[in-house]
């Protein structure tokens, strides 16, 4: 159930209880070893009346200037990341997700330790998608130029009542050589999910929605960090990576290819290349 408390029914003053997100903690070990990277799901995250309050809020698709998401065709979507563009009830919530009592939960349930939260909410805020919209399976970006920090975690909390297996919209979780989705997650209302992000976190919803017109896939999203992060996930800053099976392979067989160019003489990388070749000729 909630991990808070609030003052009376005023969920404008919602905040979280330190004690209430205490017991979550053994779930750190459940998080950390999550596949197909660390990650976690925690159902009824807010007081149902803070829920009503963040919903009643949401605006529309045609009730603010949202900023329009394409992004060479990889989604359809609408985001904004402006305070003041939401109501009292959200901002309230966006600050407590940023406050340090929920970012010393978030290192005690991750191991991530120094996790710093954006208050520019880069990439995050109030996301909408409309029937027929969807996200490509992809890697996020992996640093925050303005701050000069390494993007570690992702949070979402879905806000969608009444949400159908049938509509679609699941976050899709995906192993590293993008051969198969390990995870499929329906966004729910009251359903925070917070997972690490790396250079292989691979997700998305592909799928175009199938929801009802006039319904949306509504969330709220929040992304932390850090000054550096492990040596092995280290990598030169890039925006959002898109990915499909295909072009994980070719990478792989691109990095082969470099590979042999370092040990072996020209006329064997020939034969390699062809080799290769006739296999990807017969499908193999």
């Amino acid at each position: 159930m909630a991990r808070a408390e609030e003052a009376g029914t005023d969920a404008q003053a919602f905040a979280f209880d330190p004690a209430g997100l205490e017991e979550l903690a053994p779930r750190a070990p459940e998080y950390q070893t999550a596949l197909p990277f660390p990650h976690i799901v925690i159902d009824d995250f807010l007081p149902e009346t803070v829920v009503t309050a963040v919903l009643d809020e949401f605006p529309g698709p045609n009730d603010i200037a949202w900023d329009v998401y394409h992004d060479r065709g990889n989604t359809e979507k609408l985001a904004t990341q402006s305070r003041l563009l939401m109501g009292p009830v959200t901002r309230n919530l966006v600050a407590e997700l940023n406050s340090s009592v929920f970012v010393d939960f978030l290192e005690a349930l991750t191991g991530i330790a120094g996790l710093i939260p954006d208050p520019h909410l880069i990439g995050g805020g109030l996301h909408e998608i409309e029937s027929g919209g969807y996200l490509k399976i992809h890697a996020d970006f992996n640093r925050h130029e303005r701050l000069r920090l390494d993007r570690r975690l992702n949070l979402l909390l879905y806000l969608n009542r009444g949400w159908a297996e049938q509509y679609g919209g699941h976050l899709e979780l995906w192993n590293r050589d993008m051969t198969s989705c390990v995870k499929r997650i329906l966004p729910v209302a009251n359903r925070c999910v917070v997972f690490n992000t790396t250079d292989i976190s691979y997700h998305g919803h592909p799928d175009p929605l199938a929801c009802p017109e006039g319904q949306t896939r509504k969330s709220v999203a929040l992304y932390y960090y850090s000054n550096g992060r492990p040596d092995e996930e280290t990598s030169p800053s890039h925006t959002t990576l898109y990915q499909t099976p295909s072009e994980v392979a070719e990478r792989r067989r691109a990095a082969r290819r470099a590979r042999l160019r370092r040990y072996l003489p020209p006329v064997a990388i020939d034969l390699a290349k062809r080799v290769e070749g006739r296999l990807k000729g017969a499908g193999r």
